[in-house]
């Protein structure tokens, strides 16, 4: 039988591909324009909220990502990073998440005088405050900082190096991000190649408004771990006929090599990630599961999307019939792809997800 709400809502959750700015309560984003002066495109926390969803629904990736003005404006005091971020933690963890990596560019936070390394310290101020929070509200997490480049700039390996000088201190990895289309991995290799003999970790943001040259660049060329997003392998396979689908050397290979891929499919429905794809039945994951990709569950960005990691689990039950079982193998496969030492993982998978999941399909 299909997972029931009341099943989706008590199943632990594993949210490796969730932005920081992408994630900010509208409430916050108010009361800190007021504070800072920043004009906001609609008045109160309900329609601000409402115009941040329909803005990113164009269709757009680039006016999507046009939406981030204003989170961005609000996250540059101190304060207000570690206020974010605190928020973020404790709102993941009442949606059940159990884990889960925060992505940001620490270069888009500086505008009030913040060095880079002091941008990280506040985040990891307010995660950390963020966990013990939950914890006390019965909603224990474990969530670790992912430091981003952007895409369309030239701080790659001024960012990895930091990625890498705080490890030990919250910091899981490194990803870029922005702009897909003009601005392929290649142009941060430098960085990449330090993560590398830094024994670091590091996700790619490809194949997500660009195809497969981008998600190739991604694997062969710059050694990405993950995938964000991901989703236009399927332009590297054959589904003329449904029931023999045939993948290309690249679909297979990320697959063989169990390549995680960070999926988001609100996010990819509001960009038109995939041509044609007008539901979330459309949404390559369905196919991409059956042909036994390592694919995961996200949200992207809750604000921007509306969504949370229960809704996309919903969304998904309802266009694929999905059963309690389908979710714990997508969970299990985020946990299994985290930026987490490999016993930590472990105990997680063990001590949590298996024994709830377990509960929820005894039920």
């Amino acid at each position: 039988m299909a997972a029931t709400a009341a099943q989706i809502a008590a199943a632990p959750k594993v949210a490796l591909h969730e932005h920081l700015d992408g994630g900010v309560r509208p409430a916050t984003i108010v009361e800190i324009a007021d504070e800072i002066g920043h004009d906001l495109p609609a008045s109160g926390a309900e329609a601000l909220g409402a115009w941040f969803e329909e803005s990113s629904s164009s269709g757009s990736l680039e006016r999507y990502l046009e939406t981030f003005i204003h989170t961005v404006a609000v996250m540059q005091r101190p304060q207000d990073l570690a206020r974010v971020a605190r928020e973020s933690v404790v709102d993941l963890a009442s949606d059940g998440v159990v884990y889960a990596e925060l992505r940001w560019a620490p270069e888009q936070h500086l505008s009030a005088g913040l060095s880079l390394r002091e941008t990280v310290e506040a985040v990891q101020a307010g995660i950390e405050q963020g966990c013990e929070d939950a914890a006390a509200l019965g909603h224990p997490i474990v969530v670790g900082q992912l430091l981003t480049a952007m895409r369309h700039a030239k701080r790659g390996l001024e960012i990895a190096e930091i990625s890498v000088e705080y490890r030990d201190r919250g910091v899981a990895g490194f990803d870029i991000a922005g702009a897909e289309d003009g601005f392929p991995p290649i142009l941060h290799l430098e960085a990449f190649e330090y993560l590398r003999r830094e024994n670091a970790h590091f996700t790619i943001h490809a194949g997500e408004a660009f195809g497969l040259p981008s998600i190739w660049q991604a694997i062969q060329r710059c050694g990405a771990e993950r995938l964000g997003h991901g989703v236009r392998i399927v332009d590297d396979i054959d589904f003329s006929n449904p029931d023999a689908p045939v993948l290309g050397r690249l679909a297979a290979y990320i697959r063989d090599r169990r390549i995680p891929l960070e999926m988001c499919p609100s996010s990819n429905m509001q960009t038109h990630a995939v041509p044609n794809m007008k539901t979330i039945a459309d949404h390559p994951i369905g196919a991409l599961k059956k042909l036994g990709f390592r694919v995961t569950v996200n949200c992207d960005n809750r604000l921007m999307s509306g969504t949370s990691m229960s809704r996309e689990m919903q969304l998904l039950v309802d266009a694929f019939d999905y059963e309690v079982e389908d979710l714990r193998w997508f969970t299990i496969n985020a946990m299994k792809s985290a930026f987490l030492a490999f016993d930590k993982r472990l105990a997680i998978i063990n001590d949590i997800i298996k024994p709830a999941y377990a509960e929820l399909t005894a039920s």
